[in-house]
């Protein structure tokens, strides 16, 4: 995930780091360690692109960061020492804030959200920044880092100013983000890397003095086979107790207890357990043993021996320079003014010579990296054009075997639809001959129909026929009717008046 190849960076005559190089793997958690001073802060400047190299290549998930920086910022959350907010936002105007700056757009509200939640932020987020606490503070200064979902996330004291509690929460969260993300935690505090970290890198006056996990450094560092011993001593023997434990080394004592007992550090030969000597040796003595442990030494132990270790070698180099300047003096003080003068110029000659000499090593170094990194360079284009080739002869043999297939599958295909036409054509012929059939016997019905019809018209002519016969017969009838009608009537009416006439006759008889 990150590789520091060679990393050199001067200010001027001042060298801060010097020549480091370290890989961190993908999900790795790495505490970065070292005194004040000693160019943590510089390096984890360098890896972010906030500062250039004078010296060396940084690549971060496959990106140069002097040569890609934007894509290698992309993969990079960082959280400075410094904690810098806004404070006039608040928690989550800072944290939407960052979430723009990161060019954030899917799921925005809810990756807030959920940074809110894993960080405590829940119950500040509608403060103003500068209205909340220190370890709050701190807290959205981590939100900002976590916001996008970097790939390297890299946490510059990101306990500092918490209480217990917050401190154990926060713990608990980055190594959750362990899982997914590659950290690199910059702490003073060494049990809090020790309990996080599954890799440890010390530096000191720039320069990597240790690489490990931190059980190894505290195993490496722990030299002494030691046990402490707290004991009831009444009698006073453990002055003398040395001569009889055959493979202690030494006896010290350590401290005095409040129940009248007392402490004493035994340490014996290397790969000699002493336990079982002490255990059969002390209750004939009338040793009463209260406690007996291993000294065990801390990752705070191993950084402060690696840390003095190195700090003393490098001052044996300076007295050593003190004193040949010291002696040289001396030589001088004792020569003429000609001699001296003559033994000044070679002095500077040597100087230069010294001078020359290192400048030349360091060119030969620098060209001796440039021509590796130029091999890589070729190798990763030759596996690139490898993997090119591989890609298209896979495709061509993919295309090849497809063809293969493809015709094969082509003649299937062929056959089936030879199949499928013969049998659509029986088919249509099958519908064919039925549609004839059809047509055969809707000719002859309609034959019949138009038979039966002409019958009926024929039926029905005559029927009208036959009518209209009656009907002129009727109307016939009905006018000689209406002509004897009169005639009756004048009858009648004749009648009537011979029947008036008689009775009128009768009446005058009477």
């Amino acid at each position: 995930m990150i590789e520091v190849k060679n990393i050199t960076k001067k200010y001027g005559s001042f060298v801060a780091v010097d020549n480091i190089s370290f890989d961190i793997k993908d999900s790795e958690i790495v505490g970065f360690l070292g005194p004040n001073g000693a160019g943590k802060s510089t390096t984890m400047n360098m890896i972010t692109g906030y500062i250039e190299p004078t010296k060396g290549t940084i690549i971060v998930n496959g990106y140069d960061v002097s040569k890609s920086p934007i894509k290698a910022k992309k993969q990079i959350g960082y959280m400075p020492e410094s904690v810098p907010l806004y404070n006039e936002l608040t928690v989550k105007e800072f944290i939407s804030y960052m979430a723009d700056l990161r060019r954030v757009k899917k799921n925005k509200k809810e990756q807030i959200q959920k940074i809110m939640e894993q960080t405590g932020l829940i119950k500040v987020q509608n403060k103003l920044i500068k209205n909340i606490s220190r370890g709050y503070k701190q807290r959205v200064s981590l939100a900002g880092t976590l916001i996008g979902n970097p790939e390297v996330l890299i946490l510059d004291e990101p306990t500092v100013g918490l209480d217990p509690k917050q401190i154990t929460e926060i713990r608990a969260l980055i190594k959750e983000l362990g899982k997914n993300h590659t950290v690199i935690l910059s702490s003073h505090l060494l049990s809090e890397v020790s309990q996080i970290c599954e890799k440890v890198i010390i530096i000191n006056n720039g320069k990597i003095v240790a690489i490990d996990t931190p059980e190894n450094l505290e195993n490496k560092t722990n030299d002494d086979n030691s046990i402490l011993v707290t004991v009831e001593d009444k009698d006073n023997k453990m002055k003398s107790i040395n001569k009889k434990l055959k493979n202690a080394k030494s006896i010290k004592f350590v401290k005095d207890n409040k129940d009248g007992t007392k402490q004493y550090m035994i340490t014996a030969e290397k790969d000699t357990d002493i336990r079982k000597e002490i255990f059969e040796v002390f209750p004939k003595e009338n040793i009463t043993i209260f406690e007996l442990k291993k000294t065990e030494n801390t990752l705070e132990d191993a950084f402060l021996q690696i840390i003095n270790e190195k700090d003393n070698e490098a001052k044996k180099i300076e007295d050593d320079k003190a004193k040949k300047i010291a002696k040289r003096k001396e030589e001088l003080a004792q020569m003429d003014k000609k001699d001296r003068k003559e033994a000044i110029k070679e002095d500077k000659k040597k100087l230069k010579q010294e001078k020359q000499e290192a400048f030349d090593k360091e060119w030969e170094q620098d060209k001796e990296l440039a021509k590796a990194e130029k091999e890589e360079r070729k190798k990763i284009k030759e596996t690139k054009k490898q993997v090119k080739k591989q890609g298209s002869t896979s495709k061509n043999n993919e295309e090849h075997n497809k063809t293969k297939s493809d015709k094969a599958n082509e003649k299937e295909n062929i056959k089936k639809e030879n199949e499928v036409k013969e049998v659509k054509e029986v088919k249509t012929e099958n519908k064919e001959k039925k549609e004839s059939e059809n047509n055969k016997k809707d000719s002859k019905t309609e034959e019949k129909s138009n038979n039966i019809a002409e019958k009926n018209k024929k039926t029905n002519n005559d029927t009208n026929n036959n009518q209209k016969k009656s009907t002129q017969n009727n109307s016939k009838n009905n006018q000689q009717h209406n002509n004897n009608k009169p005639k009756k009537n004048i009858q009648n009416q004749k009648n009537n008046k011979n029947n008036n006439q008689n009775n009128s006759k009768k009446g005058g008889k009477k």
